[in-house]
Order: C-alpha cells, then sequence, then structure tokens
C-alpha cells in the first residue's frame, strides 16, 4: 500500500507450512508493513517481479525450490532485498552459510514473536534512513534553476528560454533528443520552474518495465488482481497526483499500454488493473525519446492520437557536437563534480580540451561525463593528459586544431572552426557521400547542404 505518494515498508513471508505463515501474519500484524506471503520459492519469485518487496522471511527447508535457491535469485536479481533466513532446529550450519551468501540474519524455530518484530524493526529503521538519505540526495542533485543544464551557446540560451516559456503552462511536452544529450534534466528543469514545483516529480523509464507488469507500475492494481496481488498499489500515475509524471523512453510503451495512458490523459481518470473504479489524477504529462515518433505512428508502432496528446509542445536537445564550445564547460563542471581520490580538482590540458573539442560525441553528454571521470580516475599526474583519455578519442584520423585552443575556448568562437572540421572529415570517411555524411553527423541532409555552400566545400 502506498499513502500520500510514499512506499511502505514492504515484507515477504515465504513458508511451505501453512500454520507458520499464518501464525508469521498474527505476529506482524500489529507492524504498518505492507505484508505478502508464498508458500514456495516460484511463487515467491512471482511476487517479486510483480510487486516492490523491501524485506524477506525466507524458510531455510522448503520441498521443491529451497530457500537457499530463493536466497541465490533474490540477491541475483534484486539485490536491495534484506533476506532473513528462517531455520529449523540443527539447521544452523546451512544459516550461516545463506549469510555468508547475503542473508543479513537467520532465526531458529521456535522463534520468539518480540525477537522477530525487534529484527524487523532493526531492518525497517534502516529502510527508512536509506530512503531519507535518497531522498535528500535527490534534492541536493537536482535543487537547480539551471545549474545542471551546463551551456552557453546559442541552442543551449534557445532551450533555456523555451522551458521558462513552456514550464508556467500545463500543456503536454515532448522532449527529443539523442541518447545521453539530458532529456531527464530538461523535463526537471521544467518541472522545478512550473507552479507544480512543490509537488511530485515522477520519472518513469518506460523501456526498463517488462510488459508483464507495466500496467500495474503504472496504474496501480486492485488486491487480488493477479497472482501475488496481496495488497492493492497506487501507481505511479497517481503517485504523480498534483505534480508531474515524465515518460521517458515512450516510444518503448507496449500498444496496448498506449491505449490506457491516452484514456488517462483525454479523462484524468486511472483505473486499476483488476478494479472496477476510477480515480481522478491531476498530473502534468512530459514524455521523451530518442525514437522519431512521426515514423513510428507511420509504421504502426505508434498511437497517432497518443503522438498529438504528448507533442502539444516539442523540445529538441541539441547534440553535444552541434554546440562544441559547450564542451570545455561541461569537462572542467565533471572535474569538479569527480574530484580525484586525495580530493583535489585535475585540470585539463590543452591538448586534452582540443582532443575533446574535435571528437563527435555519439554518446553526448553522457559519454563526455564518463571519458572525464574515467580520465581523474586513470592518471597518475596532477593534470590531465592525453594519455589519460581512450584511444579512439585521439587514435583516429587526425583533426586540426587552432593554435592557442585555450584562449580559443575562453571567447567561444571557435564553433565554426570545428563545424567545418567535423563536416570535412564526415565527407572524407563517406567519401563525398552526402546522405551518409548528414547520418555520421546526424544532421538532415538539406542542412548539411547548407553548410557545405556556407563553408564553399
Amino acid at each position: 500500500m502506498e499513502r500520500n505518494g510514499k512506499h511502505n515498508f514492504s515484507l515477504l513471508l515465504v513458508d511451505d507450512e501453512a500454520t507458520i505463515l499464518s501464525s508469521l501474519k498474527r505476529v506482524f500484524r500489529q507492524a504498518s508493513y505492507d505484508l505478502h506471503t508464498a508458500r514456495d520459492g516460484e511463487t515467491a519469485l512471482e511476487i517479486l517481479e510483480k510487486t516492490r518487496i523491501d524485506a524477506a522471511l525466507v524458510d531455510l527447508m522448503m520441498p521443491g525450490m529451497s530457500g537457499m535457491e530463493l536466497l541465490v535469485n533474490i540477491r541475483q536479481r534484486w539485490p536491495a532485498v534484506k533476506v532473513i533466513i528462517l531455520t529449523g532446529y540443527g539447521g544452523v550450519r546451512e544459516a550461516v552459510e545463506a549469510i555468508q551468501m547475503g542473508a543479513v540474519d537467520f532465526l531458529q524455530k521456535p522463534f520468539e514473536n518480540e525477537s522477530l518484530l525487534a529484527r524487523f524493526d532493526q531492518l525497517h529503521q534502516i529502510w527508512r534512513l536509506e530512503q531519507e538519505n535518497q531522498r535528500l540526495k535527490d534534492q541536493i542533485q537536482f535543487k537547480f534553476g539551471f545549474d545542471q543544464l551546463i551551456g552557453n551557446t546559442g541552442p543551449m540560451l534557445n532551450l533555456k528560454r523555451m522551458i521558462l516559456q513552456v514550464a508556467l503552462s500545463d500543456a503536454s511536452i515532448l522532449v527529443q533528443g539523442e541518447t545521453g544529450t539530458g532529456k531527464e534534466l530538461v523535463a526537471r528543469a521544467i518541472h522545478h520552474h512550473s507552479t507544480r514545483k512543490g509537488h511530485p516529480f515522477v520519472p518513469v523509464d518506460c523501456a526498463s518495465i517488462s510488459d508483464s507488469v507495466m500496467g500495474s507500475e503504472l496504474f496501480g492494481h486492485v488486491k487480488g488482481a493477479f497472482t501475488g496481488a496481496h495488497e492493492s498499489t497506487s501507481g505511479l500515475v497517481r503517485t504523480a497526483h498534483t505534480g508531474t509524471l515524465f515518460l521517458d523512453e515512450v516510444g518503448e510503451l507496449p500498444l496496448n499500454m498506449q491505449v490506457k495512458l491516452l484514456r488517462t490523459i483525454q479523462e484524468r481518470e486511472v483505473r486499476p488493473v483488476g478494479g472496477s473504479r476510477n480515480f481522478s489524477v491531476d498530473v502534468r504529462f512530459l514524455a521523451a525519446t530518442n525514437r522519431n515518433l512521426e515514423e513510428e505512428v507511420a509504421l504502426g508502432r505508434f498511437r497517432q492520437d497518443l503522438y498529438y496528446r504528448l507533442n502539444v509542445v516539442v523540445m529538441t536537445i541539441p547534440p553535444l557536437r552541434d554546440r562544441r564550445d559547450d564542451v570545455p564547460l561541461l569537462a572542467h563542471h565533471f572535474c569538479n563534480r569527480f574530484p580525484s581520490s586525495t580530493g583535489e580538482v585535475k585540470p585539463l590540458s590543452d591538448e586534452v580540451l582540443c582532443a575533446l573539442m574535435a571528437y563527435d560525441w555519439p554518446g553526448n553528454v553522457r559519454e563526455l561525463e564518463n571519458v572525464v571521470r574515467r580520465a581523474v580516475a586513470m592518471g597518475q599526474d596532477r593534470v590531465i593528459s592525453l594519455h589519460d583519455l581512450p584511444e579512439s578519442l585521439y587514435a583516429g584520423p587526425k583533426q586540426s586544431c587552432p593554435p592557442d585552443a585555450s584562449k580559443v575556448f575562453v571567447e567561444g568562437d571557435s564553433l565554426e572552426a570545428y563545424e567545418l572540421v567535423a563536416i570535412s572529415s564526415a565527407l572524407e570517411k563517406c567519401a563525398g557521400n552526402r546522405k551518409r555524411a548528414s547520418m555520421m553527423l546526424g544532421i538532415g541532409e538539406a542542412t548539411l547542404y547548407r553548410k557545405l555552400k556556407k563553408y564553399d566545400l
């Protein structure tokens, strides 16, 4: 169960003996936990796949899948779940082995109710601290106006102006951009500058949720809707009530979920899986994709009516190669964000800045962040030098670099020079084929043609 958009501590009890399960449920009834029960390992795994579980009490000796096998499954697939093993008389050696394999503790049958409750109360307190720490980290990380959206080039300034313009409306917004450009940061900036700022911002990675649980995750479910649904859940749409729901990689939604989402947006209502009652919701919808949704609509993979609902306003984040003058700003930001093991901030050498500016960054800002982080961690000197970068950044065809790179970067007037280098290099690699070159550069053929005329190539 969720209250006010907050997830309760969820406990899974697994024992093949019905009398023990019944006894355990009576013991925990006085606690404010969300309880789920299973009489075998297979059912327990089904519950874990469909429901968020924080801790589990697992009987060691069960027919079929043993408690040890279930523990191994949980540790591999849901490492955050804290498992306590329940063992009978004489099973201490196996219980100790279970702890070595990742269980946090074990209890022997017959157990004292007070000891059982006290141990899970400790786990509950640890869980609450972890939740609070994560909440504070999120607040610190995203307490910003535009300080997370780094860049002073024309494309980024235009993007920030547009964010301010659209933030105060409640229109649905479709954020487009290549992988790694920072689509979630833009969505958070929109939320931060909106009238919903003090209310929930709920991000949903549509690509990471399996089709089998998508409906339950988004719209919630009622108790008994499917195997293991022992309690009702609100779902992410209702969790975002009065706030913003950000659907990242919305192009990955299966068609049946697109129908449900469309109805939710149109009617401002949500019906949980297995339920007969609709719940009103007040949610602003933001969506993001790196796909061309118009092409997806033409291919029948994305509903046209949902597409028109989501793209009331379209915002396109420029790829990093189209704002190369922001590369030094971003690189220095990441150097400050990831200091060395000694705590010092390593500066970037001029040749490193030149290499970073000349590279095309197919992975965009995320790739640059990873490159700088690696260079700081791997570098042996006090200054990050060329050999601290991945070889792919400088081992390819050499590209020209302005003679005094550091001054060019500060003055911010080198974009055309690097654009010329990028276009020339792409044409050379593609043997003059403009279509292939435009695809390599990530721009349209018409844009490439205009630039060829501009640079008299």
